[in-house]
């Protein structure tokens, strides 16, 4: 009786969302093509790395990755000594020490990605009341997952004739509602490429989608591996078993 009951209420709630959802006016995120889409589908290293530096520079300000630690970093294709670096330019707070009290200390590849705020009302506070989401999971956890995160990242606009727009307050035509407390995040050249890449507005909203793919499962390839041997296992299982079911059979005839 509880589980039933249980699910009927996840039911409702979800189609309330979903009804929520549609009543916010948003438009559907337009289909992208990514590299790590499909049964055979893999990383592009070169973004990945891009898109880290895109969030760090960019993003790390207001959003965490409280799921990803800096030794993570080296499934991008970084080596343990730009992990190493990367991990040291960062400020933890870490103890209690001998004396009881907390210190703060260079970054170790070990830690978590350091949080921009220390708790949620600073994030607030900083933000005009507006909570920035940790983006960890954030691929996975919004309706569209890679294709939507990037179209809101470029869906910024001048409101229509018309439309009102709050003070603190942007327009976006793929969010939901099409009110946003994020200003654009992304401006041309807002960063500059290690490799040279031209920081576009497009490139940059897909290298840090990318990027935030791979956090949100970095397990993808080796997933995708692991069931293509598989099917290949079944296939090679069922041909066997298919001519060992002729054998028996033309036998017994």
């Amino acid at each position: 009786m509880r589980k039933g009951l249980i699910g009927i209420l996840s039911a409702a709630v979800l189609a309330i969302s979903g009804a929520a959802y549609a009543a916010g006016g948003s438009v559907e995120a337009p289909a992208q093509n990514w590299s790590f889409k499909g049964l055979f589908g893999t990383f592009d290293r070169g973004a990945l790395q891009r898109g880290f530096q895109v969030y760090d520079e960019v993003c790390a300000a207001c959003h965490s990755l409280r799921l990803v630690a800096y030794r993570n970093l080296m499934g991008i294709g970084l080596t343990e000594d730009q992990v190493k670096k990367i991990a040291a330019s960062k400020t933890v707070m870490d103890g209690p020490n001998d004396e009881g009290e907390m210190f703060e200390r260079p970054g170790k590849p070990s830690d978590r990605f350091v949080k921009p705020f220390p708790n949620q009302q600073a994030a607030r506070a900083a933000n005009n009341g507006a909570f920035p989401p940790d983006l960890s999971l954030m691929v996975k956890a919004r309706v569209g997952g890679a294709d939507y995160l990037y179209a809101v990242m470029t869906g910024y606009k001048d409101a229509p004739k018309g439309t009102e727009v709050p003070e603190g307050m942007s327009y976006n035509q793929y969010f939901p509602g099409h009110l946003i407390a994020m200003a654009a995040p992304l401006a041309e050249d807002g960063v500059e490429y290690a490799d040279k890449t031209k920081a576009t507005v497009d490139q940059m909203a897909r290298d840090v989608t990318t990027f935030l793919a791979w956090t949100a499962e970095p397990e993808l390839e080796d997933r995708k591996r692991i069931g293509i041997k598989v099917l290949l296992f079944l296939i090679i299982l069922t041909g066997m078993l298919y001519a060992v079911k002729r054998k028996i059979w033309a036998d017994l005839h």
